[in-house]
């Protein structure tokens, strides 16, 4: 993602979202190219460099969650980084639901470890560990949910977590360390700490 935080007003990325949401016409064609980029990165992530087999390439993943996001949601749009964050969320629904077809077909076996490392926020997870993943994301509290969704999912950086929830850098840093540890103990019960 980014570095940048739009401060100075709305840039042109929350300019476009908040016509789309009025209903624009040509406000998705002139959006797309300006996100593209950065939700390719955000799918990178959320696919992960070792699954195998790989489901989706992140063109399909961005595109798929792409129209998930200009479809018929009714949100407002807040920031680019808002939107980033909505689409990391959309990304892992994709992944959950794709995960979820093939687990029907096939139970367990050859599962490997989720890591959540700080630089490195990738799913590197089979099926069965995704949809372990994703129950347990379910019993997580909202805030810190959306904290490992959009690091783990989408890639956002800190600050760009911080700006969608409206809390501190530090906060988001406390938040990603205790989401991990309890995800952790959550998926992994008896490996101890994390």
């Amino acid at each position: 993602m980014a570095d940048h935080i739009e401060q100075a007003g709305p840039g042109p990325v929350t300019q476009l979202l908040h016509r789309l949401h009025d209903g624009e016409d040509g406000a998705f064609d002139r959006l797309f190219p300006l996100v593209y980029d950065e939700l390719r990165v955000a799918a990178r992530h959320a696919l992960g460099r070792e699954m195998s087999p790989r489901p989706l390439q992140p063109t399909e993943l961005v595109h798929e969650a792409y129209l998930k996001l200009v479809g018929p949601l009714d949100v407002t749009w807040q920031s680019r980084a808002h939107f980033l964050a909505v689409a990391a969320r959309a990304m892992r629904q994709i992944l959950v639901d794709q995960a979820r077809q093939r687990h029907a077909g096939k139970r367990g076996g050859g599962a490997q470890h989720v890591t959540l490392d700080d630089g490195s926020a990738v799913v590197d997870a089979d099926t069965a560990e995704l949809l372990a993943l994703d129950d347990a994301l379910s019993k997580l509290e909202p805030r810190l949910r959306s904290v490992v969704e959009f690091r783990f999912f989408g890639g956002l950086t800190e600050r760009e977590t911080a700006e969608v929830l409206g809390v501190t850098e530090r906060t988001v840093q406390r938040d990603w360390a205790r989401a991990r540890a309890w995800l952790h103990k959550e998926i992994y019960p008896d490996t101890g700490p994390a």
